[in-house]
């Protein structure tokens, strides 16, 4: 019984300490676990060729600083939800995924709200660029399948309201 007991004491000291985690996950974790949260800050209708208009609430990101920091740790996003991206002007954008959980579909949009390249199932944490493929002064993110889930094609438009 004793050997046993010895046998035993390393599994259990290591069963003790163990986080629950690989070390490599609780640091990943812990990068994300700063993301804020959803915020609702407006809705945005997609019109879709010979279908009903769908809406999803989204939070939007206007800014300098909200734009450089999209989704990043995000880990996921509410269902019927994305970040809107206003930008000033109409012109080429190109996006990464860098330091992104999720995967997203990527909707560029230009001026007049009607949807030019749609790139689906981005990489996760990937530094490849994303390009527009034409002039977009609005980029909308949702997650990855979404396009695919409500057959949202490029020519299709979308409108917003913030709340």
């Amino acid at each position: 019984m004793r050997y046993v007991l010895l046998a035993l004491a390393p599994l259990l000291l290591l069963l003790a300490c163990d986080s629950g985690a690989p070390p490599d996950e609780a640091a990943e974790a812990e990068d994300t676990a700063d993301a804020p949260a959803f915020k609702e800050e407006g809705t945005l209708t997609l019109f879709r060729d010979g279908m009903e208009p769908l809406e999803i609430a989204i939070e939007i990101a206007d800014t300098e600083e909200a734009r450089a920091r999209g989704l990043m740790g995000r880990e996921a996003l509410p269902e019927m939800s994305g970040m809107l991206f206003i930008f000033e002007e109409e012109t080429e954008r190109s996006f990464w995924m860098a330091d992104t959980p999720l995967s997203l579909d990527l909707l560029f949009v230009d001026a007049d709200g009607v949807i030019g390249h749609i790139h689906k199932y981005a990489r996760p944490f990937s530094s490849e660029q994303i390009p527009s493929e034409g002039p977009a002064q609005y980029v909308l993110e949702v997650p990855a399948g979404f396009c695919d889930q409500h057959n949202i094609a490029a020519t299709d438009s979308l409108r917003y309201e913030r709340l």
